[in-house]
């Protein structure tokens, strides 16, 4: 297996403070998505206690799906790809969300060193880090607010949201942000967007970490 030591290059700048994050969401209508008053909005940043946490909203309020075609990269908008319409069933496993309609991620980390590994190699060690996996939305909050934490040859994976099947077992993909090259499906008119998309859960990709945090609270 691989070194698990991070790179200290590939260690991103700070976030933005949570009133600069609240700001952003209300102007890219994260809020109404979310059925929230851009008053409550500021108010959460203002009053919350999370100096470099991520401010993100529950899925519950703002599904993968609504996000997606927010984010931004060379001016072309995020998409999901098409084989992917179930994108919003995808939901927390083996984790807990805070009950609240926003909420905060602490030390969230891009994973590269975990590049080339498999989704079933890294939750384990996720663990013994004492660390959980983002869920798809919490991904997509983090690259809205911090447009560089996507970068060709190191994005990321979000193995916090699985889709579980009727017969109560785990669907073998697992969501994914990148880049889009314009090929196949995507489109050429798509090249360089920013992608959810999925992997196998056995697979490895050497140009996908597996993104994770610290803690989640309000």
């Amino acid at each position: 297996m691989p070194d698990t030591t991070p790179d200290p290059s590939t260690v991103l700048p700070a976030l933005p403070a949570l009133s600069a994050q609240a700001e952003r969401l209300i102007e890219l209508g994260v809020h109404e998505i979310a059925g929230l008053s851009a008053e409550e909005v500021r108010t959460f940043a203002a009053e919350a206690d999370g100096d470099g946490a991520l401010l993100t909203v529950h899925p519950d309020r703002a599904p993968a799906s609504a996000l997606a075609p927010l984010l931004r990269r060379d001016g072309r908008p995020g998409f999901v790809v098409v084989d992917m319409p179930d994108v919003d069933e995808f939901a927390p496993c083996a984790l807990d969300l805070p009950d609240a309609p926003l909420y905060l991620v602490t030390g969230v980390d891009r994973g590269d060193h975990m590049a080339n590994w498999s989704p079933d190699e890294a939750l384990p060690a996720l663990s013994k880090e004492d660390r959980t996996p983002l869920v798809l939305t919490e991904g997509i909050h983090w690259v809205l607010q911090q447009p560089e934490a996507l970068e060709r040859n190191r994005c990321f994976m979000t193995i916090g949201s699985r889709l579980r099947k009727p017969d109560g077992t785990l669907d073998a993909r697992t969501p994914a942000i990148w880049i889009s090259n314009g090929t196949g499906r995507d489109g050429r008119e798509r090249r360089n967007a920013p992608k959810v998309g999925w992997c196998w859960w056995n697979n490895r990709h050497t140009w996908l970490g597996f993104a994770s945090a610290t803690g989640r609270g309000v």
